[in-house]
């Protein structure tokens, strides 16, 4: 008699998951580290710096370097890219020197902060001294360049099919771009460690619901172990 998936899961209590939980040795200062780099990559160097003197936990990051940063990083999103180039040079001279797809993103976004002010033919023209020598250089950039010279197609207050190039998103993706190209320059990981640890909780989670029945975490803003139906009684 073939036994159904469903009936062949292990069930786990809540007592129980809780016991194993007790078993796995975490260190006070991993936390910590964990925490820090989240403050540190993020930009949060107030939070930082009340955060190392609470714990007494001294970053290998000059904290001060946080604040160029996200003065770079405030300049992308708020569209000003000609100012976060320059602070960028006055950074690291070399950056943008050694890693061309990246200046070719952040002149893309000075040629679409153009055309969201209707400077059609400014645009125009700064694409053709700017950024179309980087599309010879680099053929792999030319398909960009080209989706975003057809935003001067559409009217910028109309909802155009290339519209996401118009939105605060882009932007954003601009500045992790460049935050991160910045991080890694200074030899510090250009991601935090935190939303990755979640990300692995909730895939390892979905691979468990196919073995077991047991007490999960159902949403990470209040992490709570929530016993789930058919785990009280213990296979």
């Amino acid at each position: 008699m073939t036994t159904s998936s469903s009936s062949s899961k292990q069930n786990i209590s809540l007592e129980e998951w809780e016991g194993k939980m007790a078993e796995v040795p975490i260190a006070k200062n991993d936390l910590n580290q964990l925490i820090m780099n989240y403050l540190i990559i993020e930009g949060y160097k107030d939070a930082a710096e009340k955060f190392s003197e609470e714990s007494g936990l001294h970053s290998s990051v000059d904290l001060g370097s946080i604040d160029e940063r996200m003065q770079i990083r405030v300049a992308v999103q708020s569209g000003d890219i000609k100012t976060a180039i320059e602070r960028v040079n006055d950074l690291n001279p070399d950056l943008l020197d050694t890693d061309p797809r990246l200046y070719f993103h952040l002149q893309q976004q000075h040629l679409i902060e153009l055309i969201r002010q209707g400077k059609a033919e400014e645009a125009l023209e700064f694409a053709q001294d700017e950024l179309a020598p980087h599309g010879e250089e680099h053929p792999e950039l030319l398909r960009e360049l080209e989706k975003t010279m057809a935003l001067l197609a559409f009217d910028p207050s109309s909802r155009s099919p290339l519209a996401e190039l118009l939105d605060f998103a882009h932007r954003q993706k601009t500045a992790n771009e460049l935050n991160a190209a910045l991080l890694a320059a200074h030899s510090q990981p250009k991601e935090p460690k935190l939303p990755a640890l979640l990300q692995l909780l909730a895939w390892t989670q979905e691979q468990l619901d196919e073995k077991a029945t047991y007490p999960r975490i159902n949403n990470i803003v209040n992490p709570v172990l929530e016993e789930q139906s058919g785990a009280k009684e213990t296979a």
